[in-house]
C-alpha cells in the first residue's frame, strides 16, 4: 500500500465522515430547541415542509424530505396523535393521503421562529459563510443524487 493510499484511507481525510459527524453535532444543538416544542428532529423537517405548504400529499413531502414515503408513515402518525396535523384521503383519489395543518399546528410555527438564529448563534460563523456553505452541500448533494 503506497503512502498515498493510506492518507486516502484517514478518517478525518473522509468528506463523508465530516459531513456525518457536522449533521451528528447539528442534530444535538437541535434537541433542546426542538424537546421544547414536543418535536423530534425528522418531525420538525416534516413541519418546516408543512408550515410552507399545508395540504400537500404524502408523497409530496417525501419527495422534499428526499426519503420513502412508507418510512413517513409512523412519523405522520405521531404528528397526528399529537394534534398537529390531519391525514385524510384525498377525494379524487383515494391512494393519495393528504396533510393538513391544525390549529396547533400552525401555532407551533410561532414558536419554532427562533430556532434559526440558536442555530445561527451555536454555529458561531456569518449568516454569509454559513448560506454559502449550504449552497455548496445542495449542489454536492444534487450531484450525488445524479451519479445514482
Amino acid at each position: 500500500m503506497t503512502r498515498s493510499t493510506c492518507e486516502q484511507l484517514k478518517l478525518d481525510n473522509q468528506l463523508c465522515f465530516a459531513l456525518y459527524s457536522t449533521s451528528l453535532q447539528m442534530t444535538k444543538v437541535y434537541k433542546p430547541l426542538l424537546q421544547a416544542l414536543g418535536l423530534t428532529y425528522p418531525q420538525y423537517i416534516a413541519m418546516l415542509v408543512l408550515w410552507e405548504q399545508d395540504g400537500i400529499t404524502v408523497g409530496d413531502i417525501s419527495a422534499r424530505m428526499l426519503t420513502d414515503p412508507g418510512s413517513l408513515t409512523p412519523l405522520l402518525k405521531r404528528l397526528e396523535g399529537e394534534g398537529l396535523l390531519t391525514r385524510t384521503r384525498s377525494s379524487a383519489d383515494e391512494r393519495v393521503v393528504e396533510l393538513h395543518l391544525t390549529e396547533k399546528g400552525r401555532k407551533l410555527r410561532e414558536q419554532a421562529e427562533g430556532i434559526p438564529a440558536c442555530i445561527l448563534e451555536a454555529a458561531g460563523q456569518s449568516i454569509e459563510d454559513l448560506v454559502s456553505l449550504r449552497d455548496e452541500l445542495v449542489a454536492l448533494r444534487s450531484n450525488l443524487q445524479g451519479s445514482n
